[in-house]
């Protein structure tokens, strides 16, 4: 079982930025990649970005692509999402997960609560 602590979201001025933070704890070693996903009312969650532990490989959706940028730490157990440059159709709810590499796609097992993203024009 793993758990994901989720934290660095809230409320910034379009053209700000944000960095969010997730933490898997507990039985890391079945799943080997994390990502974003993120949550707006009304519509299917979708995912924001991505990044393997096997081989640090990354994926953006074209909307971030130059604007945001995925790391990872401590053996591909902590990511982060460093959010630049950021625009009120960025705002949602962004949900980290934690699966498993399947070709060029992370298969999503794990979830957190989310964190709330906000951007005011």
């Amino acid at each position: 079982q793993v758990q994901l602590a989720e934290s660095g979201g809230g409320s910034v001025q379009a053209g700000g930025s944000l960095r969010l933070t997730c933490v898997a704890s507990g039985y890391t070693a079945g799943s080997n990649c994390m990502g974003w996903f993120r949550q707006v009312p009304g519509k299917q969650r979708e995912g924001v970005a991505a990044i393997s532990a096997l081989d640090g490989s990354t994926f953006y959706i074209d909307s971030v692509k130059g604007r945001f940028t995925i790391s990872q730490d401590n053996n591909g157990n902590t990511v982060h999402l460093q959010m630049n440059s950021l625009k009120p159709d960025d705002a949602g709810i962004y949900i980290c997960a934690r699966g498993r590499q399947s070709g060029t796609n992370c298969g999503p097992y794990y979830w957190g609560r989310g964190t709330q993203v906000a951007v005011s024009s």
